[in-house]
């Protein structure tokens, strides 16, 4: 048995499945950001990760099952967490939703001479030096999120690094020197698939995951999803579809836009040509909380806006709520409805909000395919991807065919691939993938809405051009 772990950011999600890719059990418990007034603070307990493991665990019987042969953790980033000698955070984690280090973020940039994101690890971690240097100076580790619990798992500490080339992702020990902080606060790289470890009997104790197991480092949750989608040959684009959105496409070739990011893909001889969203699913949990539906279930939501014709009423929304990052990279970006009048009600508001995600994901993919990219498809994944309805829009708007593989959960298929690769089970990581990956249903796009969505999106991509500099204003009301 393979034990596998992702820590999202609504919910920590866990699978035991069988070495031969059978899936024996699933469990997932919810988590949450904090509060904040800042619309650049977001943030969450790095605590409440190891207790949603623990019940994870226990749903599914892992102090039951002897058969464990590996346990394999990815996560999602870059979130940053500060912990001391013992692995205890020191403070709330700044999620990868966090953008507050702008400042930080625009002097790393100039030092290191390439563009980087106030929401990568190093500006959080800056930051911090910055403003916070009582937690600066306790901290021992700054830990990506996975590795977070890769330490409580194993005591060993290890940041994972899928290839050379995500330093400037991450981190580089010139760089932290330059920035005057002490590079040993930031734990030593170790690949995708290497044992970090094996269980101690102190998480055993607190998880009931079995001492001895071994410990194979996964990694970010989008690289696991290339595998767990088997998107793992050129042409082949994943949607990781939840509470932010990640357009991940292999490519033979690679692309320089800053637009989007050109990182090397988990098969070592492609790229992977990446495109984050930052707030799809969650715009639409903010939107049916805010109008009182908080315990109102999504298939009822669905049900609702179902009968709302395409298009919304003319009525456009920019999902913009925690700035955005591809393709436009403005922290100060802001949501907004567009085209509101008397005639609009709830229903065909939220049809906005959900229509907005599939103009999102086009927006991305238009900006790759104007890089002589070639998108034959894309793999839908996670939380949205058992929406029908959400397919359907997502393939009308951008015009490609949605592939919905059977499991879903496409960060613990990948982190079951590396597993069984790791042990020696399948001789490379792309025979695992096309092994393991089946795909349940395929949503063609509708060939008579395409005249109609063709120009909402054009109005919708030219929004942002004309609201960019009103969006600056507000947030400079007040200082905030």
């Amino acid at each position: 048995m393979v034990l596998v772990f992702d820590l999202g950011t609504s919910a920590l999600k866990g699978g035991l499945f069988g070495t031969d890719g059978a899936l024996a059990a699933r469990a997932e418990t919810p988590l949450r950001l904090e509060k904040s007034s800042d619309p650049l603070h977001h943030e969450a307990d790095a605590s409440s990760w190891v207790s949603a493991l623990t019940e994870v665990s226990s749903h599914l019987g892992v102090e039951r099952e002897k058969g464990i042969e590996a346990v394999v953790v990815s996560g999602n980033g870059p979130t940053l967490v500060p912990a001391d000698e013992a692995g205890n955070p020191l403070d709330l984690a700044m999620t990868w939703l966090d953008r507050r280090g702008i400042a930080e973020a625009e002097l790393i940039s100039r030092v290191s001479g390439s563009y980087v994101d106030p929401s990568f690890y190093l500006p959080k971690a800056y930051w911090i030096y910055r403003n916070k240097p009582e937690v600066y100076e306790k901290t021992k580790s700054f830990f990506p999120c996975p590795e977070f619990i890769d330490f409580f798992l194993t005591g060993n500490r290890f940041a994972i690094l899928p290839a050379p080339q995500f330093t400037r992702y991450i981190w580089t020990a010139e760089l932290i020197e330059k920035l005057g902080m002490d590079p040993e606060k930031f734990p030593p790289f170790i690949k995708p698939g290497e044992m970090m470890g094996k269980v101690r009997k102190e998480a055993e104790e607190v998880s009931g995951i079995p001492e001895g197991v071994p410990v194979f480092a996964g990694g970010p949750d989008f690289i696991m999803s290339l595998l767990g989608t088997a998107t793992i040959v050129p042409g082949r684009a994943c949607d990781r579809a939840g509470t932010s959105e990640g357009i991940n496409l292999c490519s033979a070739n690679p692309v320089q836009d800053r637009r989007l990011l050109c990182l090397p893909h988990i098969i070592a001889e492609y790229h992977n040509i990446s495109g984050i969203i930052s707030t799809s699913g969650k715009a639409l949990e903010w939107f049916k909380n805010i109008t009182g539906r908080e315990k109102e279930g999504y298939d009822s939501i669905f049900k609702e806006i179902g009968r709302v014709p395409p298009g919304s009423g003319r009525l456009l929304f920019l999902p913009y709520l925690t700035g955005e990052r591809a393709p436009l990279w403005d922290p100060l970006a802001r949501g907004s409805f567009l085209g509101l009048t008397l005639s609009h009600g709830r229903k065909e508001m939220t049809r906005a909000v959900v229509e907005s995600v599939g103009y999102a994901v086009r927006d991305v993919i238009e900006i790759m395919e104007e890089n002589d990219c070639i998108i034959e498809e894309l793999r839908i994944t996670g939380s949205q991807a058992r929406s029908p309805l959400w397919n359907q829009i997502k393939a009308d708007i951008t015009g490609k065919r949605i592939l919905a593989p059977v499991i879903k959960d496409s960060e613990l298929v990948g982190d079951l691939c590396l597993g069984l690769f790791s042990l020696g089970r399948y001789g490379s990581l792309k025979e695992a993938s096309d092994d393991i990956v089946k795909i349940e249903k395929v949503f063609s796009p509708r060939v008579e809405l395409m005249s109609l969505y063709d120009d909402l999106f054009l109005i919708y991509r030219e929004s942002y051009g004309r609201l960019k500099d009103v969006f600056r204003s507000l947030s400079e009301i007040g200082g905030a």
